[in-house]
């Protein structure tokens, strides 16, 4: 038996107060799970406008195909026990490929009951894009395209008060919504829209800087057998993540009014402030996943689990976590004692035992990631004791190495964005392999202003680490390679 709404009984068409920018497995694990929840037990009342963010993709078809209905299983510790739990999460009413059915995503716009707007594009989504324009059908950048929907919005209710949305954005770049509105003002002025549309965005829409925090694996392809024994009939969008999760939003205070989290239960925190809980969580949990994924790939691991409880791997991504992410962010609001109680929560997030939670679903968009998520560690570790930390050291150098493209004769899906996949293409085809080519190479990606926003050959001392260390990978392969740095940082 298939999932749609012909066979499942409970099925139900809510109105459409939300629109969603992405249909990946963490939104729909994480965000749509909640909306779920809320309609359950609280009367949210609230169906999703599911969008497309990207003109590959390939989610959406599937989901049109279930009627956008999907399970979401539960797996991990709750309360203290290992638990399994699933549920159908029935609040995506439709779905949009604005690249086919641009004049049907602007529809919704013109729509009295859309109250929300909420996106998952990755840290790379929340950019600028010049070569998006306002006639020129679909944009490519989310930016584009939601500045498009609400001034589509703006003249069809004629800048009508009361009439604006609630923007909650979930990508993992600091104060997002702020971000996030700055480029949408950003192009209503290179698009020369009317001043008024500007002052509405600014007084009429609410946008809120946000954090979360769930692990979320994904379709469960290694057991997929065991889980439809479980649910009892075949889903080919199940997703599979684990009990925890946290959603912090920073937004005024009428935002308890609007979403009735506590009524639901739910552990989402409306704040004031969602700065200390972003930082604590993207260096210490994000920070630790990208800084592991090329590291624990190249080695020969596929999964979180594995890398983390591997004796060789499992110690080195446990020494970035407590040595040298950790100490960056002990302050006087968050002490070290409360840093490392969190990061051994973490650590047993990883090797949970239900979740196969695959390196390569957290390479997407590593570059950017990295960015984000570990070069704060780096910089922050140098300036308070003088030297640069050696492992996330080596794992910016392993992640240079993966995109080369190669796991000793396997090739590497790389998923970035083109203009980096094409950058590193040109450097690693003119590069020979040998010491003094990989040093230009390594200078020429940290010369990248468009990963890094600046000139990391400036960071004494950082060229030379890295090069030293992709030397090692290239001429001895990457085990011996790890244990090398690992024996060089104890002896230290």
């Amino acid at each position: 038996m298939n999932l749609n709404k012909e066979t499942f009984k409970d099925y139900k068409k809510y109105p459409e107060r939300i629109i969603q920018f992405g249909e990946g497995n963490f939104l729909r694990a994480f965000v749509d799970w909640q909306i779920q929840k809320m309609n359950d037990e609280a009367n949210f009342n609230s169906g999703v406008v599911a969008i497309q963010p990207r003109e590959s993709g390939r989610v959406l078809p599937k989901l049109k195909a279930q009627d956008g209905l999907f399970t979401v299983c539960l797996q991990g510790i709750k309360d203290g026990e290992a638990v399994k739990e699933h549920s159908v999460i029935n609040c995506i009413s439709n779905c949009i490929n604005p690249y086919e059915e641009f004049d049907k995503y602007l529809e919704v716009a013109r729509s009295k009951e859309l109250r929300f707007v909420i996106s998952n594009t990755t840290e790379a989504g929340i950019a600028f894009d010049e070569n998006d324009k306002y006639k020129s059908g679909c944009q490519k950048s989310y930016p584009g395209k939601l500045t498009a929907l609400l001034y589509e919005r703006f003249k069809f209710f004629k800048g009508e008060k009361g009439r604006g949305l609630i923007v909650i954005p979930c990508e993992l770049i600091e104060k997002n919504g702020e971000e996030l509105k700055a480029i949408i003002k950003k192009y209503a002025e290179v698009w020369k829209l009317e001043e008024e549309f500007s002052a509405w965005i600014e007084t009429e829409n609410t946008f809120c800087n946000t954090l979360v925090d769930r692990i979320v694996p994904g379709y469960p392809k290694d057991n997929i057998e065991e889980v439809t024994k479980e649910i009892g009939y075949e889903d080919k969008m199940v997703v599979v993540s684990e009990q925890y999760y946290l959603w912090v939003i920073e937004g005024p205070s009428f935002l308890k009014d609007e979403l009735p989290v506590e009524e639901a239960g739910l552990n989402v925190k409306l704040v004031n402030d969602v700065t200390p809980y972003r930082e604590r969580k993207v260096r210490i949990l994000n920070g630790a996943h990208t800084a592991l994924v090329p590291v624990a790939y190249l080695y020969g691991l596929d999964t979180v689990r594995e890398a983390v409880e591997h004796e060789v791997v499992g110690e080195f991504i446990k020494e970035v976590i407590y040595e040298e992410i950790v100490p960056t962010l002990v302050s006087e609001d968050i002490p070290e004692e409360e840093l490392v109680t969190y990061a051994d929560s973490i650590i047993e997030r990883f090797k949970n035992p239900f979740i196969h939670h695959y390196l390569m679903t957290i390479a997407l968009n590593s570059m950017s990631k990295f960015e984000t998520r570990d070069m704060p560690s780096i910089l922050d570790y140098l300036k308070i004791n003088g030297e640069l930390p050696h492992r996330l050291v080596f794992s910016l150098a392993a992640l240079i190495y993966f995109y080369k493209g190669k796991r000793g004769k396997e090739t590497i899906e790389l998923s970035d964005d083109d203009h980096i996949l094409e950058f590193y293409k040109t450097i690693w085809e003119n590069c020979d392999g040998t010491e003094e080519a990989l040093e230009k190479l390594v200078q020429a990606v940290l010369a990248y202003k468009d990963i890094w926003k600046m000139d990391l050959n400036k960071v004494e001392g950082l060229k030379m680490a890295i090069t030293k260390n992709i030397v090692n990978i290239e001429q001895l392969g990457i085990k011996k390679a790890l244990e090398i740095h690992l024996n060089t940082v104890k002896v230290r």
